[in-house]
């Protein structure tokens, strides 16, 4: 069944902004590490932002001061909002899952995360 659902990319000018947003259907969202990751043609996936259990963010270079990272567990809905997009930018952008404990470390790594959704494309034109 499906557990993470993407929405919100779409083709955007440099410069511009997106909102992307992951609908969970687990029930252990609230006690979940979550995440986006993105992957350019050619490369592979890289991570992106991290929130946590207890909403400590954190952020890949690349995108500080740019991208937030937010949550609502109520909802069940994961969020990224990306401000002064590039086109570097461009790239599938996924949400990731996974199981956790209130101490646990930042998880940043692809195989940290036991489930991804399908993926949304965001398409940042120069």
């Amino acid at each position: 069944q499906v557990q993470l659902l993407e929405s919100g990319g779409g083709v955007v000018q440099a410069g511009g902004s997106l909102r992307l947003s992951c609908a969970s259907s687990r029930r252990t969202f609230s006690r979940d590490a979550l995440a986006w990751f993105r992957q350019a043609p050619g490369k592979e996936r890289e991570f992106v932002a991290t929130i946590a259990r207890p909403g400590t963010t954190y952020y890949t270079d690349s995108v500080k001061g740019r991208f937030t990272i937010s949550r609502d567990n109520a909802n069940k809905m994961l969020y990224l909002f990306m401000n002064n997009l590039t086109p570097e930018d461009t790239a599938v952008y996924y949400c990731a899952a996974r199981d956790t404990i209130l101490t646990a470390p930042t998880y940043t790594a692809v195989n940290d995360y036991h489930y991804w959704g399908q993926g949304t494309q965001v398409t940042v034109s120069s």
